[in-house]
């Protein structure tokens, strides 16, 4: 089967990619390399022994987008990662994070009309819920404000792709909101990487345990848990890679079309800050600054 992923050379999308091909699909990526490598393809290659079909374009271009289409259109499914989302970068400049994640998504779906392509994993987040009072979060869990642009463009691009459902015949949809990735694929090839300033608690630890960043900062000591320090649940990412080739295949095996479903993502299970922390210090036998 051919599968389609949208901004593949990505953390999440290149544990996703490895995960596919291991399950033996062929697999075509579009990417614009805006915060990703290249030289990820080459890594994937030496991981599962095959090098993806790649090719570079903006998905917010959408006479390039039709473009491809034309030419590569025997795609059993798409799974849609290609997204800003830097939570801080969202807040400073709004616009770019709207016109960036919604036109990519509405250029993608009119295409995938067009071309009768009827099956969607889409990548959304944890986010949506925004300041949540009652736990464990589930899927019935109401969606609030969002906390930050980016989040909005997650709970807009959910309702677009629900309305789609309704309305186009066969379509199909899955949503994964994701709570907090972190790890790597256990060969050490790929990882989580981000181009500037990390964003999230990860990177920080190991770029200060590198000597690249002169500081961890932990903001708040006082939180209402064990520590002081806030939690989280954590997701490592090859459980993430993994749970998208489930949503795939139940839409691919899914007899009944026109459905719209949301999983939730996560552990269920809180890991602190400073746990986090003390965990990395232990286990690499280095203290953090």
């Amino acid at each position: 089967m051919n599968i389609l992923v949208t901004g593949g050379t990505g953390y999440i999308g290149s544990h996703t990619i490895v995960e596919l091909q291991n399950k033996g699909f062929d697999v075509f990526i579009i990417d614009n390399l805006s915060n990703s490598q290249i030289e990820t393809l080459d890594q994937i290659e030496k991981i599962t022994g095959q090098k993806p079909k790649f090719t570079k374009l903006d998905l917010c271009n959408y006479q390039e987008l039709a473009k491809y289409f034309e030419n590569n259109n025997d795609f059993d499914a798409v799974i849609h990662f290609a997204a800003l989302k830097a939570v801080g970068e969202s807040i400073q400049n709004p616009a770019k994070y709207y016109q960036n994640n919604l036109n990519s998504l509405t250029n993608l779906l009119d295409l995938m009309s067009k071309h009768n392509l009827s099956n969607l994993v889409f990548s959304s987040s944890a986010s949506v819920y925004g300041d949540v009072e009652k736990f464990p979060i589930t899927e019935k869990a109401p969606i609030k404000k969002p906390e930050s642009p980016y989040g909005d463009t997650k709970i807009i691009g959910e309702k677009i792709i629900k309305g789609v459902t309704e309305v186009k015949n066969n379509f199909s949809a899955i949503t994964l909101r994701y709570f907090n990735v972190i790890g790597a694929h256990d060969s050490a090839l790929i990882g989580e990487l981000p181009s500037g300033i990390p964003e999230n608690l990860i990177p920080f630890v190991t770029q200060t345990a590198i000597g690249k960043r002169k500081e961890l900062k932990i903001f708040g000591n006082d939180y209402d848990t064990p520590d002081g320090t806030c939690i989280r649940d954590y997701i490592h990412v090859v459980d993430l890679a993994q749970a998208h080739i489930a949503a795939l295949e139940r839409l691919i095996d899914k007899n009944n079309k026109n459905a719209y479903e949301i999983f939730n993502i996560g552990t269920g299970q809180g890991t602190s800050v400073m746990e986090i922390i003390n965990t990395f210090e232990k286990i690499s036998s280095q203290k953090l600054n």
